[in-house]
């Protein structure tokens, strides 16, 4: 369930002005376009940030879309990519303005290829604070994230229309509401608890994803013995991993978890470890047992993606038993869904290192971040298991016919026997370091140091491709 304040609001509360104000230090905005577009784009600063933005004007005709105004949104983002400015779109808005058919429609069609021309060049960030509808619903997801604010609402048709076209009866707030977009269809990154409080996670976002450059002193890094606590002494036993997020991540700035409702056996955050801004790929061992599924592999390769678009090093925690089996799973494309997430990492060259703290099988374990497919560096706790499968389970199958033919009461103390000469001989921890699929085991205490020496020591580079939304 999303928590959100639902409240009334004057007609002045709307005004775009008022509202990009939010985003920016007092007294940096400067409006850019003529007024009575509908649109107001502007230009601001957040701290050392320049940033361009365009909010609708919902006042006139519900904030749809003039040719006029599509074409000064259009202008600004083309500005914005040419100067290196990111991009806050505030949203508010009905979509193609009625009264000007197909020139509106047109309008809208340079709205969007101006995104997508800026897509993986800038940062750009929706806030949708209001119904979205239409062509005001794709551009929000066209963009690299979308923050939807308690009175957001996002569809491509609205109630009024499916209840003419299919005779359903649903209201806006069911059929393109917060919560709907936050647990149902992923498309919120961010859910605002408040309008303010959409806002605020908009400017604190542009302002992490505006500091990537920096070089990572983990020098001044100490040890932290609290890491090992986070694991339970049972291997088999289910945890949260947002504790072992926290700790990695620094305290003084606080994170954004993004989609954290929705594909929950897979964490994504942005945050800052040393000062330096990173993006988190954290297995969720609580939900799924930390399996990888089609929606979670989905997940965490458009996160991947956009850091690598956007320079933004990653950092992989991963604790993960495999791939969700079931014929759901098979019907709902995980193989095509979790082909994108083995694309992201072996096409990433933005600086990544990933940490095994528990076990990584199977596909999941070249999935999450390998060597194999690119890793700056891969490290591993003692408590680490890696394979193809779970010793016990490769032995019941590669030893089946011995297993079978051995007597009941020995067959236990075999198959432990063979179980442990599989885990170092072929499969296993020490298998891994040998072979390089792992660099070294780390101790827990020791993983924020060796993370940020990982990362600082890897050349900075960011992927020259688009943010397709996956």
């Amino acid at each position: 369930m999303v928590a959100v304040e639902v409240t009334d609001r004057p007609t002045s509360a709307f005004d775009p002005i008022n509202r990009m104000e939010v985003l920016v230090d007092p007294g940096t905005l400067r409006p850019t376009s003529p007024p009575g577009l509908g649109v107001v784009t502007a230009e601001g600063r957040t701290g050392r940030t320049s940033l361009t933005l365009f909010a609708t004007d919902p006042r006139q005709s519900g904030g749809a879309f003039s040719p006029a105004g599509s074409l000064a949104v259009a202008q600004a983002i083309d500005r914005a990519a040419q100067a290196g400015r990111p991009v806050m779109g505030l949203w508010h808005s009905g979509g193609a303005r009625l009264q000007d058919g197909t020139a509106s429609l047109n309008g809208i069609g340079r709205v969007f290829r101006a995104i997508v021309a800026a897509s993986g060049r800038i940062p750009q960030i929706s806030l949708v604070l209001g119904p979205a509808a239409g062509g005001a619903a794709y551009g929000p997801a066209l963009t690299d994230f979308v923050i939807i604010g308690p009175q957001g609402r996002l569809f491509v048709t609205g109630p009024d229309v499916i209840r003419r076209v299919t005779g359903e009866s649903v209201d806006a707030l069911t059929l393109g509401g917060p919560e709907r977009h936050a647990t149902n269809s992923g498309t919120a990154h961010v859910v605002g608890r408040t309008e303010n409080d959409a806002l605020q996670t908009g400017r604190r976002l542009v302002t992490l994803l505006s500091d990537v450059n920096r070089h990572p002193d983990w020098t001044r890094l100490q040890p932290d013995a609290r890491m090992a606590g986070v694991l339970p002494r049972s291997p088999r036993r289910a945890y949260d991993v947002h504790p072992l997020v926290d700790l990695l991540l620094d305290e003084d700035v606080p994170p954004i978890e993004l989609q954290p409702c929705w594909a929950r056996s897979l964490v994504t955050m942005v945050g800052k470890v040393a000062g330096v801004t990173v993006g988190v790929v954290a297995n969720n061992p609580l939900r799924r047992g930390g399996c990888l599924d089609s929606a979670s592999s989905e997940k965490a390769a458009r996160f991947v993606r956009t850091c690598d678009a956007l320079g933004v090093p990653l950092v992989v925690l991963v604790d993960v038993p495999g791939y969700l089996p079931g014929t759901a799973q098979e019907w709902d494309g995980v193989v095509r869904r979790g082909a994108k997430l083995l694309h992201a990492f072996a096409e990433a060259v933005v600086p990544r290192v990933t940490v095994v703290t528990r076990k990584a099988y199977g596909g999941a374990f070249i999935a999450m971040n390998s060597m194999a497919l690119g890793a700056t560096a891969v490290f591993a706790w003692p408590t680490a298991e890696l394979g193809v499968m779970h010793p016990a389970a490769a032995v019941a199958i590669v030893h089946k016919r011995t297993l079978a033919a051995t007597p009941a009461e020995l067959r236990p103390q075999l198959a432990a026997q063979l179980a442990g000469e599989y885990e170092q001989t072929v499969g296993g921890l020490p298998a891994a370091v040998g072979l390089g699929s792992v660099d070294r085991v780390i101790s827990p205490a020791d993983t924020r140091q060796e993370v940020m020496r990982a990362l600082a020591s890897a050349p900075r580079s960011r992927g020259e491709h688009s943010n397709i939304p996956l």
